[in-house]
């Protein structure tokens, strides 16, 4: 049996526009984040990509690994739950 993942939450807005300069200048930043599995991941990366799929909302990093954006809990020591 598969489990489906929760529910997409949007972000806020000013923390997508925090991922978009990231995006533009191609800068590399520390990322934390949920797994699938519900672990903390912490990963240094670009952001290749921004996008949006079946409304969802996807980083993906210069690695190649795409991961929704409601799954990010910090990025260069700014908190989404602040935002």
């Amino acid at each position: 049996m598969t489990t489906r993942p929760p529910a997409y939450t949007p972000i806020s807005c000013e923390f997508h526009d925090l991922l978009e300069s990231l995006a533009t200048t191609r800068k590399r930043a520390h990322f934390v984040f949920r797994n699938d599995a519900g672990q903390i991941e912490h990963r240094d990366a670009a952001i290749a990509d921004l996008h949006a799929r079946d409304g969802e909302e996807f980083v993906v990093f210069d690695s190649g690994q795409s991961l929704r954006l409601d799954r990010l809990l910090e990025v260069d020591g700014e908190k989404l739950a602040d935002y």
